[in-house]
């Protein structure tokens, strides 16, 4: 069986990556590669890093391009690939433009879908924009539903979807693993990364920042710039912002915060400095849902900025917290953090429960037909019927039917 991964952003790549490799290894089937191109310089250092070579790249990138603009060369070019390789089968991830155009594209042509890390949701479709309307729609043309945790899984189970659910884990944390084992592994590399890093203190504890959402453009970059500024005040810790290239990212963080001597603002990181300083970091502040399923592997507690998350699963177990935009509820909390150690000890070392490692090989398993290893989710929040590697009755769509499977 011919399977075509579709993706374009560096998220998206980390996650697909692991899934890409597993699919090689796999005799039963055969892969084939398309990416879309966005953030170029990004999604190509993580390509090398897994060696992973595109059989299409669409590049379809422009400057100062509108979202409905993007989507349209997106399908245009999505369907000239699928035309050109003729795939049984598309995977795709997420919740990004390419998600969803791959996902329209791949349906129009009656092609079976997967759709890797389904099932997540806030039901506001405003946060996260556009990404929720994105997902759920992905959702309803999936054949496969490769949800992440049994709380997503329930999510789709509830919605009444046509495609076959199974809970995976995520292939982030494949991602994670894999990334960390090679870094133990190679000297050199360490090195690297030392000497990449040599400008922070060790006795200073690092707080590691990212923030890029649409919905914090405007007012909520100016409460998390206010935030950071007045945590650059205490004297024992460090903070590192690696700057997101969108100018409503860069222009608010660069009027605020440049100068101050123990805030570095950094340019996008390539994924395995980010790792290495993720794994240096006493905390960690975000707007990403990646980050909030990658740090609990590392124990690592995780304010998000945020005022909801479609990954509530990490909240439930306590290994992350929401604190919005506002600069007094990040300031607070940080400070607990860093000031309470028993409260620091509450937050660290939780299990994760977004993964062992083993998603992938799940995801592949079903594939080739084969019953997948159970994956126990682990969190606050009970059981549920889901977990144990099966799929759930469903309800075969027609049109998917008929282009067989």
């Amino acid at each position: 069986m011919k399977v075509m991964c579709i993706f374009g952003t560096r998220p998206e790549a980390i996650k697909m990556a692991p899934l890409i490799k597993a699919i090689e290894a796999a005799p039963e089937l055969s892969s084939a590669v398309c990416v879309t191109g966005q953030h170029r310089s990004m999604l190509d250092q993580v390509l090398g890093f897994f060696d992973i070579k595109p059989d299409i790249d669409l590049d379809v990138m422009r400057p100062d391009q509108s979202l409905n603009g993007l989507m349209a060369r997106l399908v245009t070019g999505i369907d000239e690939a699928l035309a050109d390789v003729r795939p049984d089968y598309v995977l795709v991830h997420g919740d990004t433009t390419t998600a969803l155009s791959a996902a329209l594209a791949t349906f129009q042509r009656r092609i079976p879908l997967g759709h890797v890390e389904a099932g997540l949701r806030t039901y506001d479709l405003a946060q996260p924009w556009p990404e929720e309307m994105n997902r759920q729609l992905v959702d309803r043309m999936a054949h496969r539903l490769f949800a992440p945790t049994s709380r997503a899984a329930a999510n789709l189970e509830a919605e009444r979807l046509s495609g076959e659910i199974l809970v995976t884990g995520n292939t982030v944390v494949d991602a994670l693993l894999g990334t960390l084992a090679r870094i133990d592994a190679d000297a050199d590399l360490r090195a690297r990364l030392d000497r990449q890093f040599s400008f922070l203190d060790p006795a200073r504890r690092l707080i590691l920042v990212t923030g890029h959402r649409r919905e914090n453009f405007g007012s909520g970059f100016e409460g998390i710039c206010n935030a950071l500024d007045d945590l650059a005040d205490r004297d024992d810790v460090e903070i590192v912002y690696p700057v997101h290239l969108n100018p409503n990212v860069r222009e608010p963080v660069f009027a605020r915060l440049a100068g101050r001597a123990n805030l570095h603002l950094v340019a996008p990181l390539d994924y395995v400095p980010f790792v290495a300083l993720m794994r240096r970091a006493s905390l960690i502040l975000t707007d990403s849902g990646g980050i909030q399923e990658e740090a609990p592997t590392l124990g690592k507690p995780v304010l998000v900025m945020r005022e909801v998350t479609e990954r509530p699963e990490a909240v439930a177990a306590g290994t992350v917290q929401l604190v919005g935009t506002s600069p007094s509820r990040i300031i607070e909390q940080v400070n607990r953090l860093l000031d309470d150690a028993e409260a620091y000890g509450r937050f660290a070392g939780l299990p994760n429960p977004y993964g062992d490692g083993g998603a992938s090989r799940r995801i592949v398993d079903a594939l080739c037909g084969r019953v997948p290893a159970p994956f126990i989710t682990l969190s606050a929040s009970p059981a549920h019927p889901m977990d144990g590697g099966h799929f759930l009755p469903c309800r075969p769509s027609a049109s998917l039917s008929a282009a067989g499977t």
